[in-house]
């Protein structure tokens, strides 16, 4: 069989993995928009790199729109295979994917008005959110450790990576010239120890390793040092300056740790009395969801909800907006509050808004809790030294103090990835493929794998194509 590169190839996000059996079958690994990149987004977004009408299948590690965010476009395109994954990643899809294509028509709707001021024609959202609806009906859903027979020579299981609700290693079995191919795929690696979800679990040895590298040359900080550096950032900004705190986060997954994190400080009698506002309907649907898995809690939450019988979403002081007439009205609250809000890295969505209205106050603070790709608006917020910068086309002057906290990242650094790892032979594995990360860090995660026992390491370029057998 053949496996080709078309995502996440020396660049985070936009992951797609290309697998073409010897008898022609073609199954797709993760269907993932790009994200952060600018300009340049749209054209890498509608640049395919396989015709969707010629795949049989998607198999899906997890819910993150970098993963999956493309599945309804390949619809539109004539995708009418089938998408496998866990329950839970169906069910946060069957959310995320027509919010997705909700984003894709707003933010045309506003393109196109830019174009008409400029005389230009008005060009077409990549997708809607009726082609996600539709591209819903395709799903299958598995759950953990449970084999799934695709045909009689291919079949699969997902494995959890601990990396967010419903997240799974793709673990693929293809039998070719009577022979039995092991491939395993990690999509997103989580931390050893998860404040909300179960752990990543050991999966079966490979013959062959398709694994992230998002933070494959850094360390993260400890969970207790974690919420120490995030209390005293919320009572310096809230208590002493008297300010907002906006923290642009994923509405999937960690969104709902920082809650999970706040809603501890208020149990424990250390969250100052300032409101929090989680100002995304999309995390508030996804924190439905998040209760409807409770077997996938990790024991700790468990006994929590048990023995003490409360919400660990939940707290007084919490308030969650859907409205966007109750999210404009959080730019004219002259009180200290604590906003949470999507995207994570601040590309779209109401927290750009947010932004925008807050970072020329010097009483408030803007803290990112995870990865932004380089180009972003979250990352270039965080140029050292930044004095102004652009935002829906206008400059802002930077007064207020940027911070950046990504121990609260759902990716492993490259100790705990490669702890992950562990789990497999080494000398059993044929083949090493990096994706889902920058050349540079790449490069360094690599030495980290040798030195590990890992033998030859690819980290493939964009289209790259390598024969398996």
């Amino acid at each position: 069989m053949k496996v080709t590169f078309i995502g996440a190839a020396r660049e985070v996000t936009g992951s797609k993995t290309l697998i073409t059996t010897i008898e022609g079958k073609k199954i797709l690994l993760d269907c993932g928009m790009f994200q952060g990149k600018g300009l340049e987004t749209d054209e890498l977004n509608r640049r395919t790199g396989v015709n969707p009408a010629e795949l049989d299948h998607i198999i899906l590690s997890h819910a993150h729109i970098d993963h999956s965010g493309l599945i309804p476009y390949f619809y539109k395109l004539g995708f009418r295979g089938s998408v496998i994954c866990t329950t839970a990643t169906r069910n946060l899809c069957s959310i995320m994917l027509p919010d997705s294509g909700h984003i894709q028509e707003a933010d045309t709707e506003w393109f196109n008005k830019k174009r008409a001021r400029q005389n230009l024609p008005p060009v077409n959202p990549i997708y809607e959110a009726k082609d996600a609806e539709e591209a819903l009906k395709l799903f299958i859903a598995v759950d953990y450790n449970r084999r799934f027979y695709i045909n009689d020579k291919i079949n699969v299981k997902f494995t959890n990576t601990g990396h967010m609700l419903g997240g799974g290693v793709v673990n693929l079995e293809i039998n070719e010239n009577g022979k039995k191919i092991h491939l395993a795929y990690t999509g997103d690696i989580g931390r050893p120890h998860n404040r909300i979800i179960k752990g990543p679990e050991a999966f079966p040895q490979c013959d062959y390793l398709i694994t992230e590298s998002t933070y494959g040359n850094r360390l993260h900080d400890t969970e207790k040092q974690t919420e120490e550096d995030f209390l005293k950032i919320i009572t310096d900004t809230c208590v002493v300056n008297k300010g907002k705190l906006i923290i642009p986060s994923f509405a999937i997954g960690r969104t709902q740790e920082v809650v999970f994190v706040l809603n501890k400080f208020f149990n424990d009698g250390l969250l100052p009395r300032v409101k929090v506002y989680v100002d995304s309907p999309l995390a508030v649907n996804a924190t439905d969801i998040f209760r409807m898995h409770l077997d996938l809690m990790n024991e700790d939450v468990k006994r929590e909800i048990k023995e003490g019988d409360h919400d660990p979403f939940s707290f007084n002081n919490l308030i969650y907006i859907k409205k966007v007439e109750q999210s404009k009205e959080l730019n004219d609250l002259k009180e200290p509050c604590i906003i949470i809000s999507a995207s994570g890295m601040a590309e779209a969505g109401r927290v750009k808004h947010h932004i925008a209205n807050n970072i020329s106050n010097p009483r408030n603070t803007i803290m990112m809790v995870g990865y932004c790709s380089p180009t972003s608006l979250g990352a270039r917020i965080q140029e050292p030294g930044l004095k102004e910068i652009s935002i829906f086309g206008e400059m802002h002057v930077v007064k207020a103090r940027i911070t950046r906290m990504e121990a609260f990242s759902g990716h492993g650094d490259y100790l705990e990835m490669k702890s992950f790892l562990d789990c497999q032979d080494k000398s059993h594995v044929k083949k090493t493929f990096l994706v889902h990360g920058e050349y540079e860090v790449q490069q360094f995660y690599k030495g980290i794998l040798t030195e590990d026992g890992f033998e030859n390491i690819e980290i493939p370029a964009y289209l790259n194509e390598f024969e398996l057998s």
